[in-house]
Parts: C-alpha cells; sequence; structure tokens
C-alpha cells in the first residue's frame, strides 16, 4: 500500500496542510464544503496506485491549514492563488486539478485564471458559474440555493450549525457516525467555521472574475440526485467548455466519490492518464 504524507507548505499568506501519496504527474484534489482532506481519502490510494503523485490539500480555513479572519481573505482570487502556490511549491508547472463542491469552483477558476498550470480539469457537482448564474434565475435552483442566503448572516449560521453537538451538520452528510466525528472535529477548530461560511460570504460580497473559456480537457462528474444542485447544471456547457465530456451517475447524490469510489476511480485514472 503507498505511504501517505502528512505536509505543510507557506504560499500566498497562508500556511496549508495536505496529504501527498505517490509519484508520477501531479493530481491536485480540492474538497467542498464541509469536508477537508479526508474526503478524498477513497481517492488517494487509488489514484496512487494508477501512477500519479497525489496531494490534498486542507484548503484555507479548513482543519489544519490558516483560518485567516475576514471576508475578503476568501475571494475566489485568493483562492485560486492557493492553488497556483501549491503546484510552485510542490515543484512542478502544471497539475491535473480535481475538484468537488467548492473545490470544484475553484477548479473550475483556476483553470480559467491560469490555463497554464491546468494539464486536465475533472470537476464532481460542481456549478460551472455560467451554468449556476442561468439556473439560479429558475424556481428549482433558486430554491435548492435558499441556504446560501442563509450563511449571509452574520453569527447565526455559526450558532445554528453548532446547536446540539453539530446535529445539523450530522443530518447534512449522509456518512458512518465514525467518520462524522472526523469532520465535526475539523468543524471544531478554532475559527475553523466562520472561516468555512466566509467562502460564501465573499461570493456574493464581492464581484467574481470574469469568466474565460477553458481550453484543457474537462471531465464532469455529475451524481443527478443532488439535492442542492439541478441535474441541468451539467448541460449547455460546451461553448465555454469545449473539450468537454460529461458522465452523468443517475443513481448518487452530491457526495459521488463516497457514494460510487470504484467508478469515480475508474473515471479519474483514465481520463487523467
Amino acid at each position: 500500500m503507498t505511504e501517505w504524507q502528512h505536509h505543510t507548505v507557506h504560499t500566498n499568506g497562508v500556511r496549508l496542510h495536505y496529504v501527498e501519496a505517490g509519484s508520477g504527474p501531479l493530481v491536485l484534489l480540492l474538497h467542498g464544503f464541509p469536508e477537508f482532506w479526508y474526503g478524498w481519502r477513497q481517492q488517494i490510494p487509488a489514484l496512487a496506485a494508477a501512477g500519479f503523485r497525489v496531494v490534498a490539500p486542507d484548503m484555507r480555513g479548513y482543519n489544519q491549514s490558516s483560518k485567516p479572519s475576514g471576508i475578503a481573505n476568501y475571494r475566489m482570487e485568493r483562492l485560486v492563488e492557493d492553488v497556483v502556490g501549491l503546484t510552485h511549491h510542490l515543484g512542478e508547472e502544471r497539475a491535473h486539478v480535481v475538484g468537488h463542491d467548492w473545490g470544484g469552483m475553484v477548479a473550475w477558476y483556476t483553470a480559467m485564471l491560469h490555463p497554464e498550470i491546468v494539464s486536465r480539469l475533472a470537476i464532481l457537482n460542481a456549478p460551472h458559474p455560467v451554468a449556476y448564474s442561468r439556473e439560479l434565475f429558475r424556481t428549482t435552483q433558486a430554491f435548492r440555493s435558499l441556504y446560501v442566503l442563509f450563511f449571509q448572516l452574520p453569527w447565526l449560521p455559526e450558532r445554528v450549525i453548532r446547536a446540539r453537538n453539530y446535529a445539523l451538520l450530522r443530518r447534512a452528510l449522509p456518512f458512518p457516525r465514525e467518520e462524522l466525528d472526523r469532520y465535526v472535529e475539523a468543524v471544531r477548530q478554532p475559527g475553523a467555521l466562520p472561516a468555512m461560511l466566509h467562502y460564501y460570504r465573499a461570493l456574493l460580497r464581492y464581484p467574481r472574475p470574469r469568466v474565460k473559456r477553458i481550453t484543457a480537457p474537462t471531465l464532469l462528474i455529475w451524481g443527478e440526485r443532488d439535492p442542492a444542485l439541478v441535474p441541468q447544471l451539467a448541460a449547455g456547457l460546451e461553448r465555454g467548455v469545449p473539450n468537454l465530456r460529461v458522465e452523468r451517475i443517475p443513481e448518487a447524490t452530491h457526495w459521488v466519490q463516497h457514494e460510487v469510489p470504484d467508478r469515480v476511480n475508474e473515471l479519474l485514472a483514465g481520463f487523467l492518464a
């Protein structure tokens, strides 16, 4: 079994913790809310065994990485610069970038703003900005996105999430008890929960970077039973992402890499090779 190593790097004004395994072309695995590197635990060994150098960071604000205060520290440009800085720290000019949920949003923008570092792009249940803007004006997606407005409030979302030993978080994540305990342990760390919510607050408070055409070969894996994101978000992207392949998984939800890990691992290993 490939050994996993834990490291830290200082880049872009923050300290990033990451897990690394394997050797070969670099693959960055970017997690979403409310996870951390642990959300990729079923992909790390599979991709390492397939001949890749796999690096899964805790994104800023999460788990063992720095948690800078202030909403401005979570603007999309800064999140993207973390990816660029980590890639260069690892001694690489380019990487395959894989992202889920918020990590997928950062991956989309990394491919737009820094196409020179993205060899191939893989996205799991994270909407392209153009598709999200399009669907947000339709009733179904607008209703499913109401939680984003709730997260804009000061202090109240933190209080609600912490209530009754993080009961809301435990209900939202369809994972076994021992895995839920790992996530709660990470969210309990000082400054973690406000930092995680600042991703959403910065999204609406600051202008996002201009959307650009993505030239990298792109794989979009979409669990169609996602309760927060409508399946239509995976359609109509060809103009902005011309080299796109979409793999829909009808039985999977938002947590596609957890629910069908063998299928996701097969798709990623084949696409990134």
